[in-house]
């Protein structure tokens, strides 16, 4: 089977699904596994900026515009002859747009397979598994990976069922210039994790909001995961954002823990490793009752004002 695959997460997911050698074109955010590096891209960003206010301040302006964020190469899509093609339902602002790919689609003779991903909790990240398993007729690997995940899930509720009260006022924040507090699935992420889920996210997609209003909520913890933001990234981004530095001084002046984690391996990130995000984050809110999950040191957690003062 010829695969494109239009997402970083379900690259990740097809992967999971011993499929890698299937690929034949992925996204330019695709990062994982490392040889998917070499694949051809099918898509590109319609802006140039570097900066998470930069980023902002671009993609604001082009929807604004109502124009497009990111480009995908039908021709090359098109000469691929992929036999299933993975995109995404969820946001613009994250990927090429289903509705994009489908018009593409539409026009190719024989058109293939579409699976169009629009996960808003765990359990749908769980079912993106067994929708691109049965597309790509693998449905005994993903029924196996689906379960091996939510017994790892399980654990952690598990574990923190007994872990006592009250749970931190914990906030995520998904992007900081200007600070977004993560939703869809983070909520269950928190509250799994042991966490008094302090923004209120439950059956909310990320939003804007403001430094002034973290504060009135007071968090005693606050997470850090920039959608698409490495941790060096994200720790160098707070470095040269001077408001972003102040607020973060505010919240540790009244006791709130800070920490960064690694926000385009984890959390955002609607693959199999955002199980690994939940093993994480329980780890770091409650580290004597949660063992320390298998991820790569780089990805987090580190403290920013510990290295701002380092």
């Amino acid at each position: 089977m010829r695969i494109a695959s239009l997402l970083a997460s379900s690259t990740e997911i097809v992967a999971a699904l011993g499929l890698t050698d299937d690929l034949v074109a992925v996204s330019h955010c695709c990062d994982w596994p490392p040889q998917v590096k070499q694949l051809p891209a099918l898509t590109s960003a319609l802006f140039e900026a570097q900066t998470a206010r930069e980023i902002d301040d671009a993609v604001r302006a082009k929807l604004q515009g109502q124009d497009a964020i990111y480009a995908l190469d039908a021709p090359a899509l098109a000469a691929l002859k992929p036999d299933l093609v993975i995109s995404q339902a969820l946001c613009d602002v994250c990927a090429v747009s289903g509705a994009e790919v489908s018009t593409v689609l539409s026009a190719l003779n024989p058109q293939p397979t579409l699976v169009n991903l629009e996960p808003y909790s765990l359990n749908d990240i769980l079912e993106t598994i067994s929708m691109i398993g049965e597309a790509a007729g693998v449905n005994d690997r993903a029924t196996a990976l689906r379960a091996s995940l939510q017994v790892r899930i399980d654990a952690v509720a598990e574990r923190s069922k007994a872990l006592p009260e009250p749970r931190p006022r914990t906030v995520l924040l998904d992007w900081t210039s200007p600070p977004f507090i993560g939703g869809h699935w983070m909520h269950e992420l928190l509250t799994l994790a042991g966490a008094e889920d302090a923004g209120n996210t439950a059956d909310r997609p990320s939003w804007t909001t403001s430094w002034e209003a973290i504060h009135a909520i007071n968090p005693e913890r606050l997470v850090i995961a920039p959608c698409g933001f490495s941790t060096a990234r994200t720790l160098e981004d707070i470095a040269g954002d001077p408001e972003t530095i102040a607020a973060l001084r505010q919240l540790e002046s009244r006791g709130c823990q800070i920490t960064v984690f690694d926000g385009n391996r984890l959390f955002s990130r609607s693959s199999p490793r955002i199980v690994d995000s939940l093993e994480a984050l329980a780890h770091w809110l409650w580290p004597d009752h949660h063992p320390a999950p298998d991820i790569e040191p780089e990805m987090g957690p580190v403290s920013p004002l510990s290295r701002l003062n380092a």
